[in-house]
């Protein structure tokens, strides 16, 4: 999963297992359980299924929505959003059912049972609300039934019973003939109603995993499929105002899985990856959790709608190709936590250092290493790394951590992964060029664990750093065994000397929401609830030069006034900005009406930054060249 971490920040600065086993007993006849979502007969937004699993021999059974998905390391609670539910018998009378949680329903005299019925909504629209009982699923998971797109993670629609997880599952999806529909789940084929009006489309899934691994969108869609080397590529796009289409993102979606293609190497087998771009229009129904959620061959991505062309392909950019890399872990290597996930009470692995820390870090690195930014570019974002992640609890046990990511005080530390998870990553790619004389990597050490795992066989979880040191070198255990499973920060200077880098003070490029870095250039007035430019914002040259104050409230941006509840959206927006965008503000400063109306040029502000060390040596330069280009 990967999020926007820069407005998700300033979301929060402004509202201040085991596999389980089949019990052959519970079916007469082990067919595949048979699903059916009609998109044709939605009723007050809601999104009428059935389920048919069969005969059963059990007198009990419980049927249940997930709890927790994977990749979300939140809980989501699936189960809130369904009502009406049904057990319904071989007669068509109901049966007894008790609703036992959240996400669960015990169904009495189950050998009567014949089919479920209920109905779902979807999680777009509650996101307004602040989710059901405190909880939401993360914007990338969860689903939108709108008259002209249904994002369909599959997972929020159809559930399991405990002991069929392993069972196939036939899945028809009922839509009007004109809709679009995308998806990587198998297709065992269509079949027209006579006035031609509706499309019934039949896929197939090996078992419940592939029904939460496979995603779908069906709608007024814009697709594009190209050949990316041998790997298909199919991009669908929904943009409500029609802002973007997927043919304008098409070269840049190209040149990103190209290069991580030539990145990889030999470790891709993906013969198809389907991209799932929803754009958000900031409408009160629209999500807001921008980000993506990784899949084995696919992502669903939440972005912007009011987003530029250039900033919203340096997005997908920066969230699809983190999504992309999840082929290597935790996709190919990977705990048992993982690999026998318990939708419902899921234990957590060690290791989302790797799983998430490792993947950004490779989303960032293969940039410069394929030549899509310069080395100035990559040091910045490493930088930003740095400064975020000791905001946080930079003297927490990742391991531990990750353990017990649902818990405070892990759970705020979370974001972390991205970050520090990310620098973990950079230590010991330098760390293994350095042992190596440039030789091995980070990325090299993927593709052993790789080899040796692979996506159908998990890895011991408390076994993995040791495993670790014997395929490499002491240095890199130690490093482990000290910053990643003890709680002592990571001196980076200690490691940037091995390339000749070293921390320093320079001018950078940045945006128009921040000075630098992660400093956010707003604060709040909870009791008010205005947001007004705090003294950081003096360090942005752009801001600087319009003559603003610290306290100047904004009253408008672009002719749209801005509060505590749409600072999301609108500062959000702001994000995206681009130097030669015309923008009027209206501010308020001490009473009296300020109000610039100007064209935006680029903004710099003085920032700590990664930054060459002129005593460098020759052997560390060709280190550096080393990690930096191969």
């Amino acid at each position: 999963m990967r999020k926007f971490i820069a407005i998700l920040g300033l979301s929060t600065l402004l509202v201040a297992c085991g596999a389980a086993k089949v019990n052959v007993d519970d079916l007469a006849v082990s067919n595949p359980i048979e699903t059916a979502l009609d998109l044709t007969a939605v009723v007050d937004d809601r999104v009428p299924v059935v389920i048919n699993p069969g005969r059963f021999t059990s007198e009990t059974v419980t049927y249940r929505l997930p709890r927790v998905v994977q990749g979300t390391y939140s809980i989501s609670d699936f189960g809130k959003y369904v009502d009406d539910f049904k057990a319904i018998d071989y007669e068509g009378n109901e049966l007894s059912v008790t609703k036992i949680d959240d996400n669960s329903w015990t169904i009495s005299e189950a050998t009567r049972l014949d089919k479920l019925e209920y109905y779902v909504n979807d999680t777009f629209d509650i996101e307004t609300e602040g989710g059901i009982g405190g909880e939401r699923p993360f914007s990338p998971a969860g689903t939108n039934i709108e008259e002209d797109n249904f994002v369909l993670n599959l997972h929020g629609f159809i559930g399991y019973f405990d002991s069929l997880k392993n069972n196939q599952y036939a899945v028809d999806i009922t839509a009007p003939a004109d809709f679009v529909r995308t998806s990587a789940l198998e297709e065992e084929g269509t079949t027209i109603s006579e006035d031609g009006k509706t499309m019934v489309t039949s896929y197939f899934a090996q078992r419940y995993f592939d029904i939460t691994d496979n995603p779908m969108m069906y709608g007024d869609l814009d697709v594009e499929e190209f050949m990316v080397g041998d790997i298909k590529i199919v991009l669908s796009v929904y943009s409500p105002n029609k802002i973007h289409t997927a043919a304008s993102q098409k070269e840049t979606v190209f040149k990103m899985m190209q290069a991580q293609k030539a990145y990889l190497g030999d470790i891709n087998t993906t013969p198809r990856y389907d991209i799932y771009l929803y754009l958000s229009d900031g409408s009160e129904t629209s999500p807001k959790g921008m980000g993506a959620l990784e899949h084995h061959t696919s992502t669903v991505v939440v972005l912007p709608e009011s987003s530029t062309k250039e900033s919203l392909a340096a997005s997908i950019i920066d969230v699809v190709a983190h999504e992309f890399f999840h082929i290597v872990t935790p996709l190919s290597v990977h705990s048992e936590d993982v690999h026998y996930f318990d939708y419902h009470k899921p234990t957590f692995s060690k290791h989302l250092w790797m799983y998430e820390g490792v993947t950004e870090y490779f989303a960032q690195h293969f940039q410069v290493y394929e030549g899509l930014v310069d080395a100035e570019t990559f040091y910045n974002t490493m930088m930003s790394n740095i400064l975020m992640s000791q905001r946080l609890d930079d003297a927490m046990s990742f391991t531990i951590m990750s353990e017990n990511v649902l818990d405070e005080p892990y759970a705020s530390n979370y974001y972390n992964v991205y970050m520090k998870g990310a620098l973990i990553g950079m230590c010991i790619d330098i760390l293994m060029r350095s042992e190596s004389d440039g030789h091995r990597s980070m990325l090299s050490l993927m593709k052993e664990l790789s080899a040796k795992y692979g996506k159908d066989k998990p890895f011991e979880d408390d076994k993995l750093i040791a495993e670790i040191t014997e395929m490499t070198y002491p240095s890199v255990g130690e490093f482990l065994r000290t910053h990643v499973e003890g709680d002592v920060p990571i001196n980076y200077n200690e490691f940037l000397a091995l390339v000749g880098l070293k921390t320093g003070t320079t001018q950078v490029e940045t945006n128009y929401i921040f000075a630098g870095g992660q400093n956010i250039i707003f604060d709040a007035n909870q009791e008010q609830g205005t947001i007004f430019f705090s003294e950081m914002a003096l360090n942005n040259s752009f801001w600087k030069a319009q003559g603003i104050q610290a306290g100047d409230v904004i009253k408008k941006v672009d002719g749209t006034e801005l509060s505590l509840m749409n600072a999301q959206q609108v500062v959000g927006g702001m994000y995206t900005w681009q130097a030669g965008k015309d923008i009027t503000m209206e501010l308020e400063r001490n009473g009296e009406p300020v109000i610039i109306k100007t064209t935006l040029t680029k903004a710099y502000a003085e920032d700590e930054s990664i930054v060459e060390d002129s005593n460098a040596t020759e052997a560390q330069k060709a280190l550096r060249e080393a990690w930096l280009r191969g």
